[in-house]
C-alpha cells in the first residue's frame, strides 16, 4: 500500500471524503494522491501527467482550472467577501439564472452537495403529501448519504430498522414494478425519486408514464439530475426527454468542480420551506451556512456562460460518439468485442469488462485500468469535458491498443498472470 494511502487512511475514515475516491476503487498503480489538474489532465505529486476521464467524479465539465471561471470567481466572489451576513447579489443572480434556465423550476434552493438537496426533496414531498414512504429506483447507484437512501442499500449498518422500512425500491424501465408498489402501499407513497436515465435512454414515454402514475396515486415525481444535468442538455435531461418533474435536483457539472447543488421545483411545493406565509406550518427545508457561498454561485454563472458560448453539450455528445466507436473498433481488432464493450448514451458512455463466461469481471476491469494507466490514461469511468479534444482521443486510442491487447491475453491465460495488485471493489458492499 502506498505511503500516501496509509497516511490518508490513518487520518480520514476510508482515506477520502467520498467512498468513490477510496484506494479500493482503483488499481494499485493508480496515483494515490493528486497535486493539481489542468484541462483534461491531472498530475500527481511528482508531476506525472495523466489524461483523465474521471473529471472529479463527473463534476468538471469544462476542464480543470478553467481560466475564465477562476478569474470570474476571484473578481466577483472571493474579492467580494465570499460569504456574507445577508443574501448576496450573486445569490440572487444565480437563482434568477437557474429558474429561467430549467422550465420545471419556479423556485430554487442551493446547497453544497447532492445528498443535501435530494434529502430536502424527499422531505418536501412528505410534507406536501402527508405520507411517509419513498419509492426510489434501485438501478441508480446513489442518491444521498442520508438514512432514507443508505437504509435501502447493503451498507445499512447504523440505520434504524424503522427508517429502512420507509424506502421501497423499483426497477428502472419497468412500469409494472412501480405499479406494484403503489398497489402494495396505497395512499402511503409520498414520492418517486429517480434519475431520468440509467446507462441507456429510457423506454419511449416511460418517464411520462411514471409521472402520470405518481399523480394518479397522489405522489410527487422527483428527478435527480446530478449526473444528467448539464450533460444531456443545458436545460437538463428532463427537457431532452420532454417531461417536467414536480421537483428536481442538480449538482456536479453545474459549477465546473466548485461545490454547488440545487433543489428546484414548483412554487406550490417549494414555498412550504418559506417564511412569509403567516399561519402556515413551517418545514425546515435547507439551512446551510455555506449553501450560498459566493464562489460556487459565481462558478455556476461563469460555467453556464461558457457552455452556451462554446456549445459544450454538442461537443461532449460528438466526442462520446467517437470514443465509443474507437473503443469498440480496437476491441474488435483484438477479437474481444464480445468481452469488452463501450456503449451507452453518447454524452455519458460506459464500458463493460466481461470474462470468458461473458459475466461482469472486476479483475478484468482492474486489469484494463492498470494497463491504461501505464500509458498515461486514467479511465475509472467515462466523464467527458470540453477539454477532451482530438489529441486526447488519439492518446486514448494508443492506450487502448496496449490495454486491450493485454486484456485479450488475460482472457486466454487468466487475469492472474497480468494483474499486479489488488482487485477493485464495488462501493456498496456489505463487508470490506
Amino acid at each position: 500500500m502506498n505511503e500516501y494511502t496509509k497516511k490518508l487512511l490513518t487520518l480520514i475514515p476510508g482515506g477520502a471524503h467520498t467512498y468513490s475516491r477510496g484506494y479500493d476503487q482503483f488499481p494499485s498503480n493508480a496515483p494515490a494522491i493528486l497535486k493539481r489538474g489542468k484541462g483534461a489532465y491531472i498530475y500527481d505529486v511528482e508531476d506525472r501527467e495523466y489524461l483523465d476521464y474521471g473529471m472529479a467524479l463527473r463534476s468538471v465539465i469544462l476542464g480543470y482550472a478553467d481560466e475564465y471561471v477562476n478569474k470570474f470567481v476571484i473578481e466577483n466572489a472571493i474579492k467580494m467577501g465570499n460569504n456574507l451576513t445577508r443574501p448576496s447579489i450573486i445569490e440572487l443572480q444565480a437563482a434568477e439564472l437557474f429558474v429561467n434556465l430549467i422550465p420545471s423550476v419556479e423556485m430554487v434552493k442551493f446547497a453544497k452537495n447532492g445528498s443535501n438537496v435530494t434529502t430536502a426533496a424527499v422531505k418536501l414531498a412528505r410534507a406536501y403529501t402527508g405520507r411517509d414512504l419513498v419509492a426510489r429506483c434501485v438501478d441508480h447507484p446513489f442518491f444521498s448519504f442520508d438514512d432514507w437512501f443508505i437504509g435501502s442499500t447493503v451498507m445499512d449498518k447504523g440505520v434504524p430498522k424503522a427508517i429502512k422500512e420507509l424506502t421501497k425500491t423499483f426497477k428502472y424501465g419497468d412500469l409494472k414494478d412501480l405499479e406494484r408498489l403503489f398497489d402494495e402501499y396505497p395512499n402511503q407513497i409520498a414520492c418517486v425519486i429517480m434519475e431520468p436515465a440509467t446507462t441507456h435512454h429510457p423506454p419511449q414515454n416511460y418517464l411520462q408514464k411514471v409521472k402520470e402514475l405518481c399523480h394518479k396515486n397522489g405522489a410527487l415525481f422527483i428527478l435527480d439530475e446530478m449526473v444528467t444535468g448539464f450533460r444531456w442538455h443545458l436545460k437538463g435531461a428532463q427537457f431532452y426527454y420532454n417531461v417536467e418533474p414536480d421537483l428536481c435536483t442538480f449538482g456536479k457539472a453545474m459549477a465546473n468542480g466548485f461545490s454547488l447543488a440545487a433543489l428546484g421545483g414548483k412554487r406550490e411545493i417549494m414555498k412550504l420551506g418559506s417564511i412569509e406565509f403567516e399561519g402556515q406550518e413551517r418545514v425546515f427545508l435547507l439551512s446551510t451556512t455555506h449553501g450560498a457561498e459566493m464562489s460556487a454561485l459565481a462558478a455556476f454563472i461563469a460555467t453556464l456562460k461558457i457552455m452556451e458560448e462554446k456549445d459544450v453539450i454538442n461537443h461532449i455528445w460528438n466526442y462520446g460518439k467517437n470514443l465509443i466507436k474507437t473503443m469498440n473498433d480496437i476491441a474488435k481488432e483484438y477479437g474481444i468485442s464480445d468481452y469488452f464493450k463501450a456503449e451507452g448514451v453518447e454524452c455519458s458512455p460506459y464500458y463493460t469488462t466481461l470474462d470468458k463466461n461473458k459475466e461482469n469481471s472486476y479483475p478484468l476491469r482492474t486489469l484494463f485500468n492498470q494497463e491504461m494507466i501505464k500509458k498515461g490514461v486514467f479511465m475509472p469511468w467515462i466523464a467527458l469535458s470540453m477539454s477532451h479534444k482530438e489529441s486526447e482521443l488519439e492518446k486514448t486510442a494508443e492506450a487502448l491498443k496496449h490495454a486491450l491487447k493485454v486484456y485479450a491475453l488475460a482472457l486466454e491465460d487468466g487475469w492472474e498472470k497480468y494483474l499486479e495488485g489488488h482487485i477493485i471493489k464495488p462501493v456498496f458492499r456489505k463487508y470490506n
